[in-house]
């Protein structure tokens, strides 16, 4: 893939391609390829939607040039079945897109690792999304302390080498963890981690804020912001219906009072509060992508006006306007879980 400036909006082939496409495009870490600066989530997303609409949802997206979608297989065992990694790939199919109109980003999970190999899981994993490669995988949450870091690299630099996966990143590591894979990946022959995903939002900004993670990020560690809406909340649905994300350093009851106040100031500034929190984790220098989970088209349209917002406002004063809503300060430890 040529070298294209940190802002271009080109998008690599596919029905994305050309002026066309309104979401620019950043280099993701020190090695990895151009990806979109909003990309969007599946879980819970596709399995509650109706299936004509997340075709349009799919197709609209691309066209705008948000052409990363995070499918992943959310089941766990014993649990019901989900399938909205599955139902992705009939949408694909019914949206008429080839491999190369989108990037694809998946989970890689720890729990059972080393008996299953990851090579197993990313093979299944591909099966169910109707495809035989990732452009990046994103390593879940470390449960197992004693977990082989260096035996965990070389495998990944394995698949890198196989082309089963295009680079990875890490999801809620801490920046110790980073640095130590990052250093055992090098020996192996891999680039190493090219983007740390991190729940981040005006009210939960410790981690990627902190003194740790800046380091990582001056040296070429990129920043995908996570949870940026806190499961709906801080864009109003302070009574989500669906299932969201963990609550680190509990705080969550804050943000839901935090979520009138970010209202006013959206409206202050003639934008929405989904359009504020979108703005708000692009204002980070590292930030790479924006993740968020959308089952409407008016959604995705109303989450990419958060780029004209930014470009409107400017970092520093939105940051400014939502110094009050800092919920985390102090309650959660900068380096990371």
């Amino acid at each position: 893939m040529g070298e294209t400036s940190k802002d271009s909006a080109s998008v690599d082939g596919g029905r994305g391609a050309g002026s066309d496409a309104i979401v620019p495009r950043r280099r993701l870490g020190a090695d990895g390829p151009q990806v979109p600066l909003l990309s969007l989530g599946s879980w819970h997303t596709y399995d509650r939607m109706d299936f004509h609409d997340a075709v349009d949802l799919v197709t609209q997206a691309v066209e705008w040039g948000v052409n990363l979608f995070d499918v992943a297989v959310y089941g766990i065992p014993g649990q019901r079945p989900v399938f909205t990694d599955v139902l992705f790939s009939a949408i694909v199919r019914a949206a008429g897109l080839a491999r190369t109109d989108y990037q694809l980003s998946t989970k890689i999970w720890l729990e059972g690792y080393p008996a299953q190999s990851l090579r197993e899981q990313v093979e299944r994993a591909m099966f169910r999304a109707g495809t035989d490669h990732a452009d990046l995988a994103i390593l879940g949450d470390i449960r197992d302390p004693d977990l082989d870091l260096a035996r965990l690299a070389g495998d990944l630099a394995e698949l890198e080498k196989s082309g089963l996966i295009g680079h990875w990143g890490v999801n809620n590591w801490s920046a110790t963890a980073i640095r130590t894979i990052g250093g055992h990946a090098l020996a192996a022959g891999s680039p190493g981690p090219q983007v740390a995903q991190l729940k981040y939002s005006p009210c939960r900004r410790s981690i990627a804020d902190g003194a740790p993670f800046a380091e990582l990020f001056a040296a070429g560690l990129s920043l995908q912001a996570s949870d940026v809406l806190e499961g709906g909340i801080l864009a109003g649905k302070v009574a989500p219906a669906r299932e969201i994300g963990r609550d680190p350093g509990g705080v969550r009851e804050r943000i839901i009072a935090s979520a009138p106040g970010i209202a006013e100031v959206a409206a202050d500034l003639g934008a929405t509060a989904a359009q504020v929190c979108v703005a708000f984790a692009l204002s980070h220098p590292a930030t790479v992508s924006v993740l968020f989970g959308a089952t409407k088209v008016s959604q995705l349209a109303d989450n990419i006006g958060g780029l004209r917002l930014l470009e409107q406002v400017g970092a520093t004063a939105l940051r400014a306007r939502l110094v009050p809503f800092y919920a985390d300060r102090e309650v959660v430890s900068p380096e990371g879980p």
